[in-house]
């Protein structure tokens, strides 16, 4: 069989990664400080709040860029810090995507396979790090290693993920395409209980049909207690219309007003970024007579996180609402996983005691049973469903920080669910090891991070360092 020619374009890509490599370690070895190390990351999408203004960096901004597509193969060569935005757009020239997409254009692909990514695909293809095939990885103690799933750092392949950036950093990724269609088509179907959202769920995971149409893509939004939205696409090859909720219309409110759709792959695929799901509304872009005057390039997710990172930073808001004596009340920002038979038990307890709405869900189901994933281990045989859910309620008086969201993490727990670890967390130390697998982390950290150069994961994701 004749090998397929390398590009000269490839070669000075694969040259170009060589020597940025060489560069990192150098500048690694360099930082001769005590603490840990950070990555100077240009964009973020974690929500949890943390100053890290202090700690040294590492510069990675050479570590952007799609090495190489494969056609033939169907992979993508892809250096860590490239965003999901730049990585679609090099695979949909040759009808091809990731086999899944996560919701916002930045996140990056080295940051979806250390923490967590999921979207429309993953019932059938689970999380983005079960489609990767090999990695390099800068560990915590400077080397670079080659990452595969049956070679001498294969206990790092199937601990990296869930580990957000606590044992080394992903610098390259190979990872498996699939093929797409121009289009997609949608049917959005209303349920009037989470009951039966949950059993139309678990016909569409077994059978990958709906109502004699085959389905590539499912999620959903939860309304209310009794307005549910399924929503289930398919690729097609032609469509009759084509919709644009990159301006004027919004997405999120289409599920509700009717009951079919086409998009194009590319707005398909970022349906969700141009409002941030529904959180723009909270910045004003939604009123109808601000709308027509934004252009499409401030209609992103990126951008509404420079606005909450200036507020952050300044707290002009929290100021203003303090003048007026409004609490400011408890942040709820989380996604979490439940088993699909008990979702419906968990929307009842969020319901009567968070009340925060819309929420997503979207089905996830581990693409292979062959694979434990050490630190964020599901039940290979189990549909569970994505609750994505992002608001403030209101403070109870005299109650602990972070009440509302400690009750989740308690019921996410009792039902047998998991939690990503994105967003605010509050388990205590001795909890947090027994749900994320401690033992094999401590493992881990005394083979690629022995200095502890980086933070460890309770460090990061719970106490915020």
């Amino acid at each position: 069989m004749t090998e397929r020619p390398i590009a000269p374009s490839t070669l000075d890509a694969r040259a170009a990664y060589r020597v940025a490599v060489d560069r990192l370690r150098t500048q690694h070895h360099d930082l001769q400080v005590e603490g840990p190390i950070r990555l100077a990351k240009r964009t973020s999408n974690l929500f949890r709040m943390r100053d890290a203004s202090r700690m040294p960096c590492l510069d990675v901004a050479a570590f952007s860029g799609v090495i190489e597509v494969d056609p033939v193969a169907r992979t993508a060569d892809v250096l860590g810090m490239t965003t999901y935005e730049e990585l679609v757009e090099a695979t949909l020239r040759f009808g091809l995507m990731p086999l899944v997409v996560p919701k916002l254009k930045t996140i990056t692909l080295g940051g979806a396979v250390s923490g967590r990514g999921i979207e429309s695909t993953s019932f059938r293809n689970g999380a983005p790090h079960e489609s990767v095939i090999d990695f390099d990885v800068l560990t915590g103690d400077g080397r670079v290693v080659t990452v595969t799933p049956d070679g001498p750092h294969a206990e790092l392949f199937t601990g990296f993920p869930n580990s957000y950036g606590t044992l080394g950093y992903a610098l390259r990724l190979r990872i498996e395409l699939e093929p797409v269609k121009p289009f997609v088509a949608l049917e959005h179907y209303l349920h009037h209980s989470a009951a039966d959202a949950a059993e139309t769920i678990c016909e569409i995971v077994q059978t990958r049909e709906h109502r004699g149409r085959p389905v590539d893509f499912i999620d959903g939004v939860v309304f209310s207690r009794d307005r549910v939205v399924i929503t289930v696409g398919r690729f097609v090859d032609e469509a009759p219309y084509l919709s644009d909720y990159t301006r004027a219309k919004i997405y999120y409110k289409s599920l509700e007003q009717r009951s079919s759709d086409y998009l194009t792959i590319r707005d398909y695929l970022w349906r969700w970024d141009t409002d941030w799901f529904w959180c723009s509304g909270a910045l004003g872009v939604q009123h109808p007579l601000v709308r027509p005057f934004l252009p499409r390039r401030l209609l992103r997710s990126d951008v509404y996180w420079k606005i909450v990172g200036f507020e952050r930073r300044h707290g002009w808001k929290f100021g203003w609402d303090a003048k007026r004596g409004r609490s400011p009340g408890e942040p709820v920002i989380q996604d979490v996983e439940i088993p699909v038979g008990r979702l419906a038990e968990f929307l009842d307890f969020f319901h009567a005691e968070i009340g925060i709405a819309p929420v997503w869900l979207c089905p996830l189901r581990q693409r292979s049973s062959d694979v434990t994933w050490d630190l964020y281990a599901l039940d290979p045989e189990m549909t569970y469903v994505n609750l994505g859910f992002w608001s403030s309620v209101e403070a109870i008086p005299g109650q602990r920080e972070g009440y509302h969201n400690r009750r989740i993490e308690g019921v996410v727990a009792e039902l047998g669910g998991r939690k990503s670890l994105y967003s605010s967390s509050y388990y205590e130390e001795d909890e947090f090891w027994s749900i994320d697998n401690g033992v094999q982390y401590e493992l881990l950290k005394k083979r690629y991070d022995p200095q502890g150069r980086l933070l460890d994961l309770h460090a990061k994701c719970v106490r915020g360092h």
